[in-house]
């Protein structure tokens, strides 16, 4: 039995908004984790256990995919292990709240400047960011901050390479190659570190954490750039600090003040727009 869903840019917003609700669930219950094995080492439980769940469960063949295809899986693998361990290190290094208003450049560049309609939702959205994350609340590190902006970087590649994939491969067997590739970047970098820190328990909490992030939010996100335009995708993920605020004050208890109220406010009205002005023509798929 296949499943299908819809190809409408409400579709799309839906499956953006599971894949966000997904990855805070994910950090949520990361915290114990990282207190073990830091925050880069968790960065790496997740990739490498993603990596090993895609590549078993959908055992792709890179030989059924074009040759441009192929390359821009395995670069989607490079730049999905980039983004992942750059923010946990900038997020170890500076506050939160900057870490987060540096990384979402990469997806406020890409709405604008792929973006065809109004400039007004991007604009809402990074005023929306910034009343979120009150990033002048921290100081300066400047290895932070450049990681921070080097995530940013990686997280805007992300986008484009995600639709260009999610357009030419059915499904999602786009990411069963482009995930090992990333298990095996975060490994290089990560895993000599962490590997005499292991321990069963800990192994097993990362498949767990692995299946929230990033197995099902990055498998949404390939579904819902097949719907949405990039620059509707990368306003939308605006969205996030948001969703952030709401599972804080649900589970970790953490209320927001006025300020990130009226943040909320702004991205959710740039959400709406993007996901109004977002279509995409349905793409051929290989």
């Amino acid at each position: 039995m296949t499943f299908s869903f819809p190809s409408s840019p409400r579709a799309g917003m839906a499956l953006a908004i599971g894949s966000m609700l997904s990855v805070q669930l994910g950090l949520a219950v990361s915290v114990d984790l990282a207190h073990a094995v830091g925050p880069a080492g968790v960065a790496w439980l997740r990739l490498a256990w993603a990596g090993v769940l895609l590549l078993v469960l959908l055992r792709p063949r890179p030989s059924s995919f074009r040759r441009p295809v192929l390359l821009a899986s395995v670069l989607l693998g490079g730049v999905t292990a980039g983004m992942t361990i750059l923010f946990m290190v900038a997020a170890a290094r500076i506050p939160l709240g900057t870490a987060s208003a540096l990384e979402f450049l990469g997806p406020l560049t890409v709405a604008i400047v792929r973006g065809r309609g109004t400039r007004l939702w991007p604009v809402l959205a990074a005023a929306g960011v910034v009343l979120l994350t009150e990033p002048w609340h921290g100081g300066a590190d400047l290895i932070g901050v450049g990681c921070a902006l080097a995530s940013a970087v990686c997280w805007g590649c992300y986008i484009l390479l995600t639709q260009r994939v999610g357009d030419e491969v059915s499904g999602i067997r786009g990411l069963a190659v482009s995930m090992p590739v990333a298990a095996l970047a975060a490994t290089v970098v990560e895993g000599p570190a962490v590997l005499g820190q292991l321990s069963w328990p800990l192994v097993l909490a990362g498949l767990g954490l692995a299946v929230l992030v990033p197995v099902v939010p990055f498998s949404l996100e390939m579904l819902a750039l097949r719907r949405l335009t990039a620059s509707a995708f990368g306003t939308l993920m605006s969205l996030e600090p948001a969703i952030a605020l709401v599972i804080g004050a649900l589970v970790l208890h953490q209320l927001p003040g006025l300020p990130a109220v009226a943040g909320i406010a702004l991205v959710v009205i740039a959400g709406i727009g993007a996901q109004r002005s977002g279509a995409r023509e349905p793409a051929p798929v290989g």
